[in-house]
């Protein structure tokens, strides 16, 4: 079973998915943009995940995605949690992270969408100096989840997949809360598409 996961830059679905491959053991967990890095380094010597959006143009930006998804398509293990962004920002404009051709190409059975406070997704960007985030404004941020939800229709009504919204959208009492939660609920979804 392929399953997107995905969420704006910054929110925490890399750590959400750590606590699923906890609570799923057999589960493999693929980050597209690894994936694309790894490939756009070789041929075009892009150093880090962040370059990848502001030097490449669509057409090339095109091609990594579909090598990306058809290594991701042969992958054989009962679940395939694909770590990825369903619209990302580019220079251009919103380019889908998940286009109807790539869809076809790994066929998920859901695309899950966590969402988040926007406050909470600055925090955490302003926190992350592993990568250069960009800042954003809370409007920006909550236009960009916006556009993930609309995307994420248009790609699955075309593969015919399902659609499940998970509400992270309040303020953590303890670290990682939302990483937790947010691991519960893709389990549960997967577990009810399973039965």
């Amino acid at each position: 079973m392929k399953v997107i996961v995905a969420a704006v830059p910054g929110a925490g679905k890399t750590t959400t998915l750590e606590y699923v491959k906890k609570m799923l053991p057999e589960a493999k967990i693929v980050n597209v943009g690894d994936l694309i890095l790894e490939i756009a380094s070789e041929k075009f010597g892009i150093k880090d995940r962040d370059e990848l959006r502001k030097k490449l143009n669509l057409a090339q930006q095109r091609e990594l995605q579909l090598q990306a998804y058809k290594k991701i398509a042969s992958m054989k293990e009962k679940y395939v949690f694909i770590d990825t962004h369903i619209a990302i920002k580019t220079v251009y404009g919103f380019f889908p992270g998940v286009s109807r051709q790539t869809a076809e190409i790994v066929k998920p059975e859901v695309i899950i969408l966590l969402e988040y406070l926007p406050q909470t997704i600055i925090e955490r960007r302003i926190k992350d100096v592993s990568r250069k985030r960009e800042i954003e404004s809370e409007r920006e941020i909550e236009e960009h989840q916006e556009i993930n939800r609309e995307f994420a229709i248009a790609v699955a009504s075309h593969v015919q997949a399902a659609v499940e919204i998970v509400n992270l959208r309040y303020k953590e009492k303890e670290p990682f809360e939302h990483a937790k939660k947010g691991a519960e609920e893709i389990v549960k979804i997967v577990r009810k598409l399973s039965a």
